[in-house]
């Protein structure tokens, strides 16, 4: 064991700048961490009742319906003015066939 008062002594070491960047990155994530762990927790959302929800699933239920009939309704619309198209068809095809036929008569003779 020396001593001596004048035995060297090693000198502190200073930090090199990627352990001032260790030390900055601890101190953030630390921040970091009890900023998370301390802010107020947002608050839940209030559940429905049971009753608000089957409230809400039939008023669904009958806007759905209402949707339904509406586009059966104009099914309906489009399968009679469909019938009354081929309707006037069939009739314009019976009068071109009934005078195709008094032609084909008379060019016959």
């Amino acid at each position: 064991m020396n001593t001596s008062i004048h035995s060297p002594i090693g000198s502190p070491r200073s930090i090199t700048g990627e352990g001032w960047a260790a030390v900055i990155g601890a101190v953030g994530s630390a921040f970091l961490l009890a900023k998370k762990l301390l802010s107020p927790k947002p608050a839940k959302p209030e559940l429905m009742t049971r009753a608000d929800f089957y409230a809400e699933l039939v008023a669904l239920k009958d806007q759905m319906h209402a949707g339904h009939l509406a586009i059966l309704e104009k099914l309906d619309a489009n399968h009679r003015e469909l019938l009354a198209a081929l309707d006037r068809q069939a009739t314009r095809i019976n009068a071109l066939e009934a005078g195709l036929a008094r032609v084909d008569e008379r060019t016959r003779k």
